[in-house]
């Protein structure tokens, strides 16, 4: 067992904030990487004269790599050790990201971001179980989440503004900048993350094939979903590749039943705190991101703006950078996870709410409500989904949990696009007037609404235990929160 950074009190110590502040910087990279990228593809396109599918997979890749070995990279930190695993997928992350900045054909450029996303894959896990192994169970353990979760979405947003500022200068910057950012978290991390332990279990050695059937079941719905999105005529391909996607999931629990050393011990998913944690990420994460995704098409191709002045307009959701560090854990303190991110939720529902009436003619003030609110919810949902995805989590699967609840959010994500962008193109058709494509607007933002919905409806069933009273619930370990 790993022995924390800092006692477990409420105070942490100055190795212990140089450790955090590393992972907060891995995770705002991942996240600022993203973002750039959204706003510079009309740059991309012009440039390497890419068609609209090429430039789809631009993204798709990304997606493709990171939702398919997100839970091989969790197990890979727990069995490999998380340092390793960290340092090593970050050095793999700096060498494509240089390479897409390099691209001068648009293959080039996809097969940089399919292992980027490989890379983001191992290294987001691994930095999350480094922070829930090195901070106690606790008050101390749920603020150094907080502020990481803090920091990823403060990268996001920021993101946008930074890559519409890049994107004027060139494109290529956008990748070019996370190398410089990444090259020096990497300088710090060798110094600040402690050495692992002996890695857990590796005398039992490694479960292969369920590796190779789990990162092959993930990839197969990853892409199935992402190409839910195309027109009418490719639903029953994709499909096709979904059933391919269900079976390979049911031959990997097989496996894992009979595996002396399973890849993830399926016990773990008996947790109904766990599960509810993880399907609230899913639909919060699809809401959120398709949500996002409908409001930068809204504003450019409806409204006219240019990409900086959409991002600008986005940039009021940042404010959960500021609150979820500093009002979150007073909340969750006082009222526990659950009661925090069901109020989280609601707000998202009255945010998306909001927007549902959207004209041509729109000013930002009306905007701005559902902007701010939303900032607000997400600050309330993101840190206590992370708290309660691994609290509770035996040490030696901490990397396993980490990677359940990413690539729920991976997932959730790949499936909001998927659904918005279909329910728009349905909506629409080829009718390109101006009321046709509001009306598609406004069909598709039903999607973000009820996807949060359906996650406070599932949230909600932890309210009827302890957890959602705020009390703290007696666990093995000395230290414990109350969770979902």
């Amino acid at each position: 067992m790993s022995t924390p950074l800092s006692p477990p009190s409420d105070r942490m110590s100055g190795r212990a904030w140089g450790m955090l502040f590393v992972l907060c910087g891995a995770i705002f990279l991942e996240g600022i990487d993203v973002a750039m990228l959204n706003v510079a593809l009309p740059s991309i396109r012009s440039d390497l004269d890419l068609s609209t599918g090429s430039l789809s997979w631009v993204m798709s890749s990304y997606v493709l790599g990171y939702g398919g070995f997100m839970l091989l990279g969790g197990r890979a930190a727990d069995l490999l050790g998380r340092r390793r695993m960290f340092l090593a997928w970050l050095g793999v992350f700096i060498v494509f990201s240089g390479l897409g900045g390099f691209a001068t054909e648009g293959w080039i450029l996809i097969l940089a971001r399919f292992v980027t996303g490989v890379a983001s894959a191992f290294m987001a896990p691994a930095g999350l179980s480094i922070i829930t192994t090195n901070f106690a169970e606790g008050p101390q353990r749920n603020r150094a989440l907080l502020v990481y979760a803090g920091t990823a979405s403060a990268g996001f947003s920021l993101g946008l503004v930074v890559g519409g500022l890049l994107a004027e200068i060139s494109w290529r910057w956008v990748f070019f900048a996370p190398v410089i950012m990444a090259s020096a978290v990497l300088v710090a991390a060798l110094v600040l993350i402690p050495g692992d332990d002996r890695p857990h279990h590796h005398a039992r050695g490694f479960d292969l094939a369920g590796a190779v059937t789990v990162t092959a079941a993930m990839m197969t719905l990853v892409f199935a979903v992402v190409r839910l999105e195309d027109p009418a005529g490719e639903w029953p391909w994709a499909a096709g590749i979904l059933t391919v996607g269900v079976a390979l999931i049911a031959a990997f629990v097989a496996i894992e039943r009979r595996s002396a050393s399973p890849l993830v011990r399926l016990g773990i998913l008996r947790s109904g705190p766990l599960v509810r944690a993880n399907l609230g990420a899913l639909l919060f994460g699809g809401s959120f991101f398709g949500f996002q995704f409908l409001v930068v098409l809204y504003l450019q191709e409806l409204r006219g703006w240019s990409s900086l002045e959409a991002a600008l307009a986005l940039l009021a959701v940042g404010i959960d950078a500021i609150l979820a560090p500093t009002l979150t854990p007073l909340l969750v303190n006082r009222f526990g996870n659950v009661r925090v991110i069901f109020g989280g939720l609601c707000l998202a529902v009255v945010a998306y709410a909001l927007f549902l009436p959207i004209g041509l003619d729109w000013t930002y003030a009306a905007m701005f409500p559902t902007m701010i609110i939303l900032g607000l919810g997400f600050a309330l949902v993101y840190g206590p989904l992370t708290i309660a995805a691994t609290d509770g989590v035996a040490e030696e699967e901490q990397g396993l949990a980490g990677g359940l609840l990413y690539t729920s959010f991976q997932f959730g994500s790949a499936l909001g696009l998927s659904a918005v962008t279909a329910v728009h193109v349905a909506a629409t058709g080829s009718d390109e007037s101006l009321l046709t494509q509001l009306d598609g607007f406004r069909a598709a933002l039903l999607i973000p609404f009820a996807m949060a919905a359906v996650a406070a409806v599932v949230i909600a069933f932890g309210l009827r235990g302890r957890g959602g009273t705020g009390t703290k619930v007696r666990r093995e370990t000395p230290v414990t929160v109350e969770s979902l």
